[in-house]
Formats: structure tokens, sequence, C-alpha cells
């Protein structure tokens, strides 16, 4: 075999499979896209309600005051 013909073989081998990744990948990105738009209000609705009722409660005095006297405590029995 000539070193051309190993060279011809190859770059058809790298081009041939650099075009397969690029299709998978492009009908993947098509897929998600368009299970994206089906699931997508759906998903939006209950992140943000989730998201809303926790940014409302916040973090009680109680626990923040608990969580500093165990820190300061912490630090003085270094």
């Amino acid at each position: 075999m000539d070193i051309v013909s190993l060279l011809l073989q190859a770059g058809n081998l790298m081009i041939t499979g650099m075009v397969g990744v690029f299709v998978f990948l492009s009908i993947l990105i098509f897929a998600v896209k368009n299970l994206a738009k089906l699931a997508g209000p759906e998903l939006s609705n209950n992140t943000s309600n989730q998201a809303a009722s926790k940014s409302s409660t916040g973090v009680s005095s109680a626990h923040i005051a608990a969580i500093t006297a165990a820190i300061a405590q912490y630090r003085t029995k270094k």
C-alpha cells in the first residue's frame, strides 16, 4: 500500500466519522428542543411556584440565632 492511499483512506474515515457525529448531535438537539417545548410550560410553572414559596418563607430568626451561637461556640473551642 502506498502512503497516499493510506492518507486518503484515513481522511475518508475521519470525514465519515465527523459527519456521523454531526448528524447524531443535530438529531439530539432537535429532539431535546421539541421535548422542551412539550414539557416546558409545565416544568417552568412548578419550579417558579416552589422558588416563590421558599423565598417568601425565608429562615426564621431562631434558626439564625442558633447557627450563630453554634459557630461562636465552635470558634472558642479552637
